[in-house]
């Protein structure tokens, strides 16, 4: 993944899921390490103390910068868990500042069971009809938590005195409630410059995609790449963009 970092030369990097140390130990991926590695000079990591690795290192998400960061916040609201947790920056080149917003809603959290069966359903059993009903949950319950999340970035977002891009793992599709609440006056990256279905999880459907690049409407989208290398479960992408001089 820090080979396609390096590769690709981005400007700004948004992670999720994202596990490093940042404090006066350095045993397993530390943030000086990254940052050499990846070649980026500024960073804003957000995470949760309840989330510690070995109680010095974190899990959380960070976003990376070639450019100054001048301001950072952490919007976190009980329970305080990951998911919980979305962070932005005020980034400037030149006369120009922008705000980024890097996010990840909430998870529907399958178990392996549960994957197993929507790749392989069935209702043979008393078994599947359990299985089937855990599912059905799961999904309502993430939809109600990622609900309350998008209503909570929108509110962020609109007071923002900057052009605004959002990046991220949205854990929904491109007609939730989630994708139009963030989305809201906004261009999508994959919608402006994609081509074809833009599947980011690799995992359950051929269709899912669940992650996403928005920018303001006084931007341009001039490129999108989804990178088709499976690093993770998700596939990378990454967009190009400029601000419309008026």
């Amino acid at each position: 993944m820090v080979d396609q970092v390096n590769y690709y030369q981005p400007d700004i990097a948004c992670f999720q899921e994202m596990v490093a140390e940042d404090s006066a130990v350095k045993d397993h991926g530390h943030m000086d390490e990254f940052l050499e590695k990846l070649k980026f000079s500024n960073y804003f990591y957000s995470y949760n103390v309840k989330e510690d690795f070995w109680g010095y290192a974190h899990f959380g998400i960070i976003i990376f910068s070639k450019y100054p960061i001048i301001n950072k916040q952490t919007i976190s609201w009980y329970p305080n868990d990951y998911n919980s947790i979305f962070q932005f920056v005020d980034i400037v080149k030149g006369a120009d500042t922008i705000r980024v917003f890097n996010i990840h809603l909430q998870t529907l959290r399958f178990s392996k069971a549960n994957l197993k069966y929507i790749d392989q359903p069935t209702v043979e059993d008393q078994t599947a009809i359990r299985e089937s009903k855990n599912i059905i949950g799961k999904f309502k319950k993430g939809f109600l938590k990622r609900r309350l999340q998008a209503e909570r970035i929108r509110a962020e977002i609109e007071k923002s005195p900057y052009p605004v891009i959002v990046s991220g793992d949205f854990n929904d599709v491109p007609n939730s409630y989630a994708y139009y609440t963030i989305g809201k006056g906004m261009k999508n990256a994959f919608v402006e410059k994609g081509s074809g279905l833009g599947r980011t999880f690799s995992g359950i459907s051929p269709v899912l995609r669940i992650d996403n690049i928005f920018v303001d409407d006084e931007m341009e989208v001039l490129q999108f790449n989804l990178i088709k290398k499976k690093l993770s479960d998700h596939f990378p992408i990454i967009a190009d963009v400029q601000l419309v001089k008026k």
